[in-house]
């Protein structure tokens, strides 16, 4: 039997506040950088990494973005191909219409849940069935890889889920989580750590960036029924937070170009600029 692709959730339903006004008309996710929306440098990642299903969630016009993708994606060639893209490097968008099934986001977790059904079927089996990315659709990290073995150590971990974290920006100079290796090897990896506010060991940001088990989304870590068929908004930190005490987070550093694009100046400063060093981060 050939096992279920490894699907990967793109977050999309989200207002926007601070990239007002620009996001009164457009979703965050279409705002243009470089030429491209947003979500697009998603899509073209996630198929370089040879992961064709998508799963997109929806609420603030989010009739727009699956108006702009549809339900099959073909990634451009790049300026040094001549050839389309073959049928393998496809991907085929599924949505969760939070938006119009319940009248607004989810937040994270709420989403997540809803949108299981479609990340993992009910009857896949084996290591990595239960196993999916889940990335913003606002960030710009185009240069990350998607890749078929971070899946496989993964699935082989045990662990409930694996972020990629960065550098702390300047929006967020105290970082997130913290680490369990030093943060500041070029391979760190190790356990994601939920410090409380008093310990003064380094934190690094969370990318947006992570696999995840499906377990993670059930009791005891999560309450929400099965499929979300309430619409009951919940925030991912507090799973995350309640794994990491438990040992069940790893995480690793990511230094590549990485920027959330929460604010029309960072988007600004992303469009100026025609190539961003690795490191640096509004």
């Amino acid at each position: 039997m050939t096992p279920a692709p490894i699907k990967a959730m793109i977050l999309a339903a989200g207002r926007g506040e601070r990239m007002r006004p620009l996001t009164d008309r457009t979703p965050k996710p279409l705002l243009q950088v470089r030429g491209k929306p947003l979500m697009q440098w998603h899509l073209e990642a996630l198929a370089r990494g040879g992961f064709n299903h998508v799963v997109v969630n929806t609420a603030w016009l989010g009739e727009q973005i699956s108006h702009t993708f549809g339900s099959h994606f073909a990634p451009q060639p790049s300026l040094n191909k001549r050839s389309k893209p073959s049928n393998s490097e496809h991907v085929e968008i599924a949505y969760s219409h939070e938006g119009q099934d319940f009248g607004g986001a989810l937040e994270t977790a709420g989403g997540i849940v809803r949108a299981l059904p479609l990340l993992c079927p009910p009857d896949a089996t084996g290591a990595r069935a239960n196993v999916f990315w889940v990335l913003a659709g606002d960030v710009f990290a185009p240069a990350f890889v998607f890749s078929q073995a971070a899946v496989d150590r993964f699935a082989a971990s045990g662990k409930l889920a694996h972020l990629w974290l960065v550098p702390n920006p300047t929006h967020n100079p105290r970082g997130d989580f913290g680490l369990s290796v030093n943060p500041g090897d070029a391979n760190a990896v190790g356990l994601a750590l939920n410090l409380s506010d008093n310990d003064l060991r380094p934190r690094c940001t969370y990318s947006t960036i992570g696999l995840y088990q499906r377990a993670l989304f059930a009791p005891p870590w999560c309450a929400i029924p099965a499929g979300n068929p309430h619409g009951i908004k919940a925030p991912l930190a507090a799973l995350l937070r309640a794994a990491m005490d438990n040992g069940q987070v790893s995480a690793e550093i990511y230094h590549g170009d990485w920027t959330d694009a929460g604010t029309p100046e960072r988007l600004q400063w992303l469009n100026r600029a025609p190539s961003v060093p690795t490191g640096t981060k509004p």
